[in-house]
């Protein structure tokens, strides 16, 4: 990945913390969490449910929506990265979610925001 791609990865993070927690009414519990299988961007509550949320952030839609590269893999993966943050925590939430958040950051004017709940 390039500078130019880290930083408009970032930026998307930023505004989707940014969203969920001024326009969902979610609670952020964790960000960017790490481990040897990869990374979780968001570990969020929201209500009585527990969201784990993937952010995907573009600049323009040359190749499609930003949440279109959440693809099988990407989901399986986090899956189970959800499974080890679980692990090595005491929570135990009655829901789990998985979201996608997608970011459109064009080079003019104000980003677009989407949230998908329940994405996968």
């Amino acid at each position: 990945m390039t500078r130019t791609s880290d930083g408009v990865g970032a930026y998307g993070e930023r505004r989707a913390v940014e969203y969920l927690v001024h326009e969902a009414g979610m609670q952020v519990l964790d960000r960017n969490w790490r481990c040897t299988d990869g990374e979780i961007d968001i570990v969020a509550r929201d209500g009585s449910a527990l969201v784990f949320v993937e952010v995907k952030t573009r600049r323009d839609l040359s190749f499609g929506p930003p949440e279109e590269s959440v693809v099988a893999e990407k989901r399986r993966r986090l899956r189970r990265l959800a499974t080890q943050w679980l692990a090595q925590t005491s929570i135990h939430p009655r829901e789990i979610r998985f979201d996608v958040v997608s970011v459109l950051r064009p080079r003019r004017g104000p980003a677009v925001v989407e949230h998908l709940r329940a994405a996968f």
